[in-house]
């Protein structure tokens, strides 16, 4: 079958694996079964709108007999995205979420990075890389920050701890626009950003990145996320206990207010800082 020009990848992928699913007399639920998804699933990734991940197609090529088509075609598909492998999933769902929740222990999230700053962790993390790679990640890192704006924005909550406005990342001026650009966000009512104080001591998922994803015909993600690995939760168990963390967290962190005015407080000084260098 030849893909239409207009016809994303994800779809094409989608379409193939429902005819091919279809030719060995499989339903959805049945598929399901043998890969260790649900059917539910099954049909959301012949809609094009869930991506199946490596282990799953490998499972699917196995059971369909189909001489590693999926496989080879979620690998072309992963290497072809500007985001870390792991992160490829996540970057789509959350073009398609109505909610997003993230925690942030140390570096400020991407959605709410400026470029310089992206650019700065970047290079902090690649620092023999190219210009181009570098140019690569801070433009994909910008252009997700699209869906905070027009009619159709997902509500957007972060929490944040201290510690990511206190670090001085790209220097002293260009933490102090960072720290601009985020209350800029919250004036506007596109984040609602909270701070959890370095004076609550321990807390609720203290070992790395957490976000929560809710959608309009879809059950709840959760995404956790280290310094070189990501992981997509689907368990319906799992994805409630990370929602129950993010209470917590919510719970230790200052007021709306509050944390607009510890951020605001905190540019000012980043902006002394480099007035005086």
């Amino acid at each position: 079958m030849a893909k239409s020009k207009q016809q994303e990848p994800w779809e094409f992928f989608g379409e193939i694996l429902k005819e091919r699913r279809e030719e060995a007399g499989l339903t959805q639920n049945e598929l399901g079964r043998r890969v260790f998804v649900s059917g539910a699933y099954i049909g959301l990734f012949e809609q094009g709108i869930r991506k199946p991940r490596l282990d799953v197609s490998v499972r699917i090529d196995g059971v369909l007999q189909t001489g590693g088509f999926f496989e080879r075609t979620v690998r072309k598909l992963i290497d072809a995205s500007p985001y870390a492998s792991y992160f490829v999933e996540a970057a789509e769902l959350e073009t398609m979420a109505t909610k997003l929740c993230e925690f942030a222990p140390l570096v400020v999230p991407g959605l709410l990075q400026t470029a310089a700053y992206a650019r700065a962790v970047t290079v902090a993390g690649n620092p023999f890389a190219t210009e181009e790679y570098v140019e690569e990640k801070v433009t994909a890192r910008i252009d997700r920050a699209r869906i905070l704006k027009g009619a159709t924005r997902p509500e957007l909550w972060v929490a944040l701890h201290e510690n990511t406005l206190l670090t001085p990342v790209g220097g002293p001026a260009r933490m102090a626009d960072q720290l601009d650009h985020i209350a800029s966000l919250i004036w506007d009512r596109s984040a609602l950003v909270t701070v959890i104080p370095r004076s609550v001591g321990a807390h609720a998922s203290m070992d790395g990145m957490l976000r929560l994803m809710e959608f309009a015909d879809q059950p709840p993600t959760a995404y956790t996320e280290t310094s070189f690995s990501g992981t997509l939760l689907d368990d319906p168990a799992v994805v409630k206990q990370a929602q129950h963390a993010y209470d917590l967290l919510r719970v230790a962190s200052l007021s709306p207010k509050a944390s607009l005015d510890l951020i605001e407080s905190a540019a000012e000084d980043f902006r002394r800082c480099a007035r005086t260098a």
